[in-house]
């Protein structure tokens, strides 16, 4: 965090001040079934048993490892390196039967979730996984899921809101190991002629990772708020987007190149001059859908300074956050049209920029400056604002997303949430009455003031001002909308570690009930990867008119379905794979 120590509520950005290393993975079984233990020899031995998170404190309350596990509970960096470690709490478990093995989240050292009758259990862990190194341990697991018919997923860093990383009874790649990062300031991609500055990233490096070796290489390159994240894995195959994306685009406007085992067995390379149409797929179809990605090389673009503005204070207060909302809905095309992206909160806003000057910067943002002003003179608790420049992306957001440098966890994680979004588009800021309508409706989405309330962000990420020659070549796949969307708005509901049924089930239909309120008034359009685990109509809502072409590619490519995950593209929503969903 930096000095001026700001809270960004639903960036979750308060790090923890240790790291330690959890166990993340048990030996084989001394007696595997002999299917298991012929593939363990196919993959060099990579094929381990994996253990929950808070499994050590379920075996010895007062051990050590049960120690470590608690201080790290809600520590992103050790989640995502460990294999049976989860983001988001419900995914580690099965929720339709109730097996699980957590802790209580906001207070890991409470013994109560781990005292008797309560067990720990897999849940939709998968009860194996494969160390991947290299493509012949992905063609070993598809010649082993037609064999046996044991479904695989893919898992990198278990940052998923719609569970497609864990499965029960599955078999899961695990791609957290491949961290391979260069950078050719002239790259070329196989098979074409034109160069453009990329960074290949293999499929485990994250966010904090790759945004470090951007800093070291003088460049900059599109990322999201969170820097556990993997780089090239569901974020940018499912579109990415970031507060950089009005100017330089979605993360999958910036791909060059895949490297991808397809189910066929074929390792492939993928860009817009060799296998087209799958490089089309990946640039928005959606991960763990049409290949298991490897390596992905992404366009860089140069480093450049960031201006940043910010307006907050301290208590909630509903009349102040439409005010604010109201403010950005009057100003946000013309911000995002200067290059402008960024997150609003009930009591926070958050500019990003990196194509105007610190001066132009200020002028640009005087209506929200003033706003800020006013609330300091009303004397509104723990109102300030802040205008900044800063010399390149890193810095900044090492300051205001995560300590995505350091050694210390990113935000707090651990828990289980419902999350409902929506793409709004340019259309809804036509008139005073279409925005009066559209913040209407997000005041009610947000469910203010009711202490139940969702936690709300309006991010303002879309490709407003980008200008298409700075982009990689070749078609994208996600829908059609994000090329009109002004606001990514998402929401998010939790509960407790010990919720019933029918808690979750409440929690799942409220947050999506809220959520209707901007529905209503918008077109049936949300970003795949931060959407409703119940999305309706989600085949047009992910992908709009691309959908029938991704199921032709889906069916090349796979046409037994071995890769398949809760509503992606040509998914089997009756496979006994789901069974843990609600």
């Amino acid at each position: 965090m930096m000095t001026m120590a700001i809270s960004l509520p639903l960036l979750l950005l308060a790090p923890l001040a240790a790291q330690a290393q959890a166990a993340d993975q048990v030996p084989l079984s001394s007696t595997p079934t002999d299917i298991y233990a012929a593939l363990s020899v196919r993959v060099g031995g990579r094929l381990f048993q994996p253990a929950p998170f808070a499994e050590p404190c379920f075996v010895n309350t007062t051990s050590p490892e049960c120690a470590a596990v608690q201080e790290l509970y809600q520590n992103e960096k050790a989640r995502t390196r460990h294999a049976g470690g989860y983001t988001w709490g419900q995914w580690e478990t099965c929720q339709a039967s109730g097996a699980q093995c957590l802790l209580d989240f906001t207070v890991p050292t409470d013994p109560t979730a781990t005292a008797s009758p309560n067990t720990c259990e897999l849940g939709s862990i998968s009860p194996y996984f494969i160390d991947v190194r290299g493509p012949e341990d992905v063609i070993a697991a598809f010649e082993f899921s037609k064999e046996t018919d044991v479904p695989l997923v893919v898992k990198n860093t278990g940052h998923d809101f719609k569970g497609r990383s864990s499965g029960q009874g599955t078999l899961a790649l695990w791609t957290h190991n491949l961290k391979d990062i260069s950078y050719d300031a002239a790259f070329v991609a196989e098979g074409c002629t034109d160069a453009f500055p990329g960074v290949t990233a293999g499929a485990g490096v994250q966010f904090f990772e790759a945004f470090e070796f951007a800093e070291a290489n003088n460049i900059t390159l599109v990322g999201g708020s969170d820097a556990t994240v993997g780089f090239t894995g569901g974020f940018l195959q499912g579109g990415g987007h970031g507060v950089l994306s009005p100017v330089l685009g979605l993360g999958v406007d910036r791909a060059l190149q895949f490297k991808v085992v397809t189910p066929d067995g074929v390792y492939r390379t993928a860009n817009a001059c060799q296998n087209e149409d799958l490089f089309f797929a990946l640039r928005g179809g959606g991960g763990g859908t049409f290949g298991v990605v490897l390596e992905a090389t992404i366009l860089a673009a140069p480093a450049a300074p960031v201006q940043v503005v910010v307006v907050t204070w301290a208590a909630k207060d509903a009349a102040r956050t439409k005010a604010l909302w109201a403010l950005i809905a009057d100003n946000v095309i013309g911000w995002a049209d200067a290059g402008w992206g960024g997150y609003a909160m009930p009591e926070l806003a958050l500019f990003v920029t990196q194509r105007l000057s610190k001066d132009e910067a200020a002028v640009s943002m005087a209506p929200l400056i003033a706003h800020a002003e006013q609330l300091k003179a009303e004397g509104v608790e723990g109102a300030m604002v802040m205008v900044m420049e800063f010399p390149t992306f890193l810095p900044f957001f090492n300051s205001f997303m995560t300590d995505a440098g350091g050694n210390a966890g990113a935000g707090k994680v651990g828990y289980s949430v419902s999350l409902t979004s929506r793409l709004v588009p340019r259309a809804s800021f036509s008139s005073e009455a279409d925005r009066t309508a559209l913040v209407d409706a997000l005041m009610a989405a947000s469910g203010a003031p009711a202490p139940d309330a969702p936690l709300m962000i309006i991010q303002i990420t879309g490709p407003t001002a980008v200008h298409a020659v700075d982009l990689a070549p070749g078609r994208t796949s996600v829908t059609p909308a994000w090329r009109d969307a002004v606001f990514h708005v998402t929401s998010m509901g939790m509960w407790g570690w010990n919720a019933t049924e029918s808690d979750i089930r409440g929690v799942y239909k409220h947050t999506s009930a809220l959520m209707d309120h901007v529905r209503a008034i918008t077109p049936d359009a949300a970003y795949l990867n931060e959407a409703d685990v119940y999305e309706p109509n989600h085949e047009v809502s992910f992908w709009g008119a691309h959908y029938p072409e991704l199921v032709t590619i889906k069916m090349k490519y796979d046409p037994e379905r071995l890769l398949d995950c809760w509503q992606c593209v040509g998914w089997n929503q009756d496979s006994e794979r789901y069974g843990c969903y609600l």
